[in-house]
């Protein structure tokens, strides 16, 4: 499956939400550049958004159906994307952005982000040209681990079924630190992602809209308050294509190795990382210990750095014989 475009690097930092850090929450997202996206050089309208602003947005949201949640976030937030693997979910925020584009057909399209683990369902890279053929307008970018591109090549560098042998460093990998390239690349501001409280656990919970204090950039959750018997109506009425796996009893899909179909009763994820108590994949939780650990490693390089600079300095300023 090809790529339908290059990703270029961009120097310039994340652009125009800027938010108060103070007992802020924190998660994961991305966003995509194209014939839509602002140049390096423009200048995004910056919106400051104080955690009393946001618990203020979620009380005057929650009512709302989803597609006027999702017209409010395109007039709300700049560079607003949508981070998707395909589930139900993210199809029917695509499909109901498909109608809300042509109320106003000029306006930039809600474009989407792909994350391609290498590991996916044959079914699932079908769902997506599928989904290229009904929406053709709106482009699918697809981000992968970095510097790889097919699973036996990530193999040769980190090791064989890697998510049993260090499923930590799996993650961030071929989820986290492909998303947070795509911040940096992309210049996102806003994300929506798939996310519904009936999917239980720590979704059980969750607001529509959230900050990701660690990336200066807005997460919404449109669907929150759907069941997965409203989403899958939806799908139904309007005919959306989904991923036929669901017609074989899998309810959420994922990488092939960690997903299995659901028996009658159980809960909607619960085919996902079955009998483990993981239940999320590194892209909502906060800093994995892996992360934690690069971070500690990149903050021992520097100051050896810094040591060194200064081991130099005081080498060169003393006196000579």
């Amino acid at each position: 499956m090809s790529q339908p475009m290059t990703h270029t690097s961009s120097q310039t930092s994340l652009p125009d939400v800027k938010l108060d850090m103070s007992s802020v929450e924190s998660g994961y997202a991305s966003a995509a550049q194209s014939e839509y996206s602002p140049a390096s050089s423009v200048t995004l309208p910056q919106i400051t958004l104080t955690r009393a602003h946001v618990e203020h947005l979620n009380k005057q949201l929650e009512p709302l159906h989803p597609m006027d949640i999702l017209r409010f976030c395109k007039i709300m937030f700049p560079n607003l994307y949508q981070s998707t693997a395909f589930g139900l979910t993210g199809l029917v925020t695509m499909d109901m952005l498909s109608k809300i584009q042509t109320e106003n057909p000029e306006s930039r399209p809600v474009e989407l982000i792909f994350l391609d683990t290498l590991y996916h369902f044959k079914e699932t890279y079908d769902l997506i040209d599928r989904v290229k053929e009904r929406y053709p307008n709106v482009p699918v970018h697809i981000f992968k681990p970095d510097g790889v591109e097919t699973a036996e090549q990530l193999e040769e560098t980190y090791g064989q079924e890697l998510w049993n042998v260090a499923e930590e460093m799996y993650d961030w990998l071929v989820k986290v630190e492909p998303l947070q390239r795509a911040y940096e690349e992309l210049k996102v501001a806003a994300v929506l992602n798939g996310r519904r409280r009936s999917q239980g656990s720590a979704r059980g919970s969750i607001p529509i809209i959230e900050l990701d204090d660690e990336r200066g950039v807005v997460k919404i959750n449109p669907m929150a308050a759907w069941t997965f018997s409203q989403v899958k109506q939806y799908i139904d009425e309007n005919n959306v294509p989904y991923n036929v796996l669901l017609d074989q009893g899998y309810k959420s899909v994922g990488d092939w190795h960690s997903t299995s179909p659901v028996n009658e009763g159980e809960d909607e994820r619960a085919g996902r990382w079955k009998g483990r108590t993981k239940t999320e994949c590194g892209l909502h939780n906060k800093k994995s210990r892996y992360a934690q650990f690069l971070a500690e490693m990149d903050d021992k390089q520097k100051l050896e750095d810094l040591n060194a600079a200064s081991a130099a300095l005081e080498k060169v300023a003393q006196p000579t014989a």
